[in-house]
């Protein structure tokens, strides 16, 4: 193989990974732009070397990709009570892998189609996930608590609290974010105040607790409390 070939097929795992990547990005994952952009590479690479072994490495080197990807998708994959979260990051990971690997070989096309294949199925299904969930939400709901979530903090940390705030009622199947807002303080100019108005099934009381603790070591944060604003019953 010469060194243009090399390049392109390399090329081509590097903007294929980015392009999945920048998605997962864009959705603040914990596996974003780089992770995404890495694995593709580094898959393809792997598989360009088992060319330059010859014989039969390039079947050894891509079972291998296969296997030794699991342990870098293991390491986004978290157990947080009864919920595990990550498991969607890390079979992009895993489908990231497969799509250097098929540039490595010069599978271009297959390569490109498995990419638009992986993203229309994070834009796509997404929204349909997420009307199955509120569906299955409102089903199951016999008594429904509104929750008032708030949190002070500083201007500098407002974007990230609120994703982690979103992403941590997102893994939950108990509790639906309803609204999320943001206001500022007059007095305090410094300081922003983020508000959640969550519904849950039944009262989530320890829930919202757990959520409170949690949010309130994070770095300048200077208050975190919530209260019920009502419980209604399925009639």
């Amino acid at each position: 193989m010469n060194t243009l070939d090399f390049t392109m097929r390399l090329g081509l795992a590097f903007f294929l990974g980015t392009a999945i990547g920048f998605e997962r990005e864009w959705r603040q994952k914990s596996a974003g732009l780089r992770t995404n952009t890495l694995v593709s590479v580094g898959s393809a690479a792997f598989v360009l070397l088992s060319y330059s072994i010859g014989g039969d490495a390039t079947g050894r080197v891509a079972s291998y990709i296969v296997s030794g990807i699991g342990f870098l998708g293991a390491g986004v994959i978290m157990k947080d009570g009864l919920t595990v979260r990550g498991l969607n990051t890390a079979a992009t990971i895993w489908c990231s892998a497969s799509v250097g690997s098929l540039a490595g070989v010069g599978l271009i096309k297959e390569a490109s189609i498995v990419t638009a294949v992986i993203m229309l199925a994070h834009l796509i299904l997404r929204p349909v996930s997420n009307q199955i969930h509120r569906y299955s939400f409102k089903k199951s709901t016999n008594v429904q608590t509104d929750y008032l979530f708030k949190i002070k903090c500083k201007n500098e940390v407002e974007n990230r609290l609120r994703v982690l705030l979103m992403q941590y009622l997102g893994t939950n199947e108990k509790v639906l974010l309803k609204s999320l807002a943001s206001d500022d303080f007059d007095d305090e100019p410094q300081y922003a105040l983020i508000s959640a108005e969550i519904v849950a099934i039944s009262q989530q009381d320890s829930l919202m607790e757990k959520m409170a603790s949690r949010l309130t070591i994070e770095e300048d944060v200077q208050k975190v409390s919530w209260e019920i604003l009502g419980t209604q019953h399925d009639v």
